[in-house]
């Protein structure tokens, strides 16, 4: 789970190399779940300098590559703006902006990777 934004502090960094190094240690990483600040790693506005790193484009390839499910909080995405097609049409909204292999979805989702993983880490707050 990370709970911090892309930008904020190392947590997302830390998030995405811990799953990348997992993954290349031969691991199955099923699910990464975005809370509070942390949706903000799934906006596909996000424009960093291109001498800076580009934490959403990382996630992003990770998610097509290995086919890890990134999935942002349903309530703590609409709070800070980010919409999937679906929600951006139920609210009245003329544009969604989630980044390619983000989707949005419930706690459920949380509830479900914390009952069927071997550990549940959590990066941020």
């Amino acid at each position: 789970m990370v709970s911090a934004g892309p930008y904020q502090h190392q947590a997302a960094d830390s998030a995405y190399h811990f799953a990348s190094a997992a993954i290349a240690a031969g691991h199955n990483v099923d699910r990464v779940f975005f809370y509070h600040d942390g949706v903000n790693n799934g906006t596909r506005l996000t424009t960093p300098p291109q001498d800076d790193r580009n934490i959403v484009a990382r996630w992003s390839a990770l998610a097509t590559e290995y086919e890890v499910d990134l999935v942002l909080c349903v309530a703590a995405a609409q709070r800070r703006g980010l919409v999937d097609e679906g929600e951006a049409k139920r609210n009245g909204k003329d544009a969604d902006n989630l980044a390619p292999g983000f989707r949005i979805s419930g706690l459920g989702q949380l509830i479900e990777s914390a009952i069927e993983c071997d550990r549940l880490i959590t990066f941020g707050d």
